[in-house]
């Protein structure tokens, strides 16, 4: 089984900007909160969702900044 195989995925995948971090990246934001959720908010959870936040936004600016 590959992982465009399974249901939520692929509908990303088709619908996505065909660029695989953007992809994976939109799909790790659900899993980075349900991470939040499950262990509380702690300083570990934290770091976490921020590094996530940060390289999100600097990969949005940098593919704004190469088109």
């Amino acid at each position: 089984m590959k992982l465009r195989d399974l249901p939520v995925v692929s509908y990303v995948f088709e619908a996505g900007a065909d660029n695989r971090v953007f992809d994976s990246l939109l799909l790790l934001g659900p899993l980075v909160i349900g991470l939040v959720v499950i262990l509380g908010r702690s300083f570990v959870t934290e770091s976490i969702a921020v590094a996530y936040i940060a390289v999100f936004v600097a990969y949005v600016l940098y593919q704004g900044s190469r088109g």
